[in-house]
Order: structure tokens, then sequence, then C-alpha cells
């Protein structure tokens, strides 16, 4: 496989004290082969293909594997639309924040988040299930606007 250093440009990744909070690809990202931008020990994996024409992937499925999930990461393709992300650390400190754009891909690992639509937004969510309700998340304080850091990538 074979990044680009252009490419490696259009990879976000978002840390505080060491602890990875969330990776964005840009749509821009551009890479021969395939590309896994987490480490296997990840519950939610998150790769990239570039296959040319006539490339086939042989037919497969996937064996049951017992797997602990103990917290709930997310993915999100913005389909159009642009969307402020406010990232937290696990302490809910507030770290930073990201403008996500059509195309853009955001897996959320750790901590915590909000969002702001900047225009009509639509997105896919995907994350590990089954959903337990209100078990499954809880509030925490929200960022004042004076205090919002918009990191560009």
């Amino acid at each position: 496989m074979t990044q680009t250093d252009e490419s490696s440009n259009y990879i976000d990744r978002v840390s505080s004290d060491g602890e990875l909070i969330a990776l964005i690809v840009r749509s821009k990202f551009h890479s021969d082969g395939i590309e896994f931008f987490t480490p296997d020990s990840f519950s939610q994996q998150l790769g990239y293909m570039n296959r040319p024409e006539g490339y086939r992937i042989p037919a497969h499925k996937h064996t049951l594997q017992p797997r602990e999930v103990n917290v709930t990461n997310e993915v999100l393709f913005v389909k159009s639309g642009r969307v402020r992300v406010d990232l937290y650390n696990s302490h809910s400190d507030y770290v930073s924040s990201r403008v996500l754009a059509a195309g853009d891909i955001i897996l959320l690992i750790s901590g915590g988040h909000g969002f702001e639509m900047l225009e009509a937004t639509e997105m896919i969510e995907v994350k590990q299930g089954p959903f337990v309700g209100a078990e499954d998340k809880v509030q925490i304080a929200t960022v004042a606007d004076a205090d919002i850091s918009v990191i560009s990538s």
C-alpha cells in the first residue's frame, strides 16, 4: 500500500494527553490498495480500499467470535452539508473542534462529542449495538461558543 505525502494531509488524528479521541478521513484522501487506520485492538475498525475494475474479493463470511465491547464507537459519514464536531476527552474536558464537509468520515473513539450543523446536513451513522437506550450515554457540559477552537486540517 502506498500513501502519498499529500494523502497523509487528509487524515486527522485528534488526541488529548495521549488519548486518541477521533480519527477523521477527509474526502480527498487517496491511497493505493487497502489501508486500515485503526489498530487491530479497536472494537470498531476503519479502513479504506482502492481497487481497480475487475478486482475481486473472494466470497466469505465472518465467523462467530466472542468480543467484549465496553464503549460505543461511532462512525459518521457526511453525505452533504457541513457540521462542526466538538471533541471532549474522557474527563469531559473540551479539546477542540473540527469542521466536516460532504464526503468526510469521522470515527469517534473515546471521550465525548457534540455537533452543530453549519449547513443543512445529511449524515449516516454506524455504531455497535444493541442500543440500550438512556443508559447508553450521559450528557456532559457543552463548550461555550466563545471557547470554541476550530482546528483546520
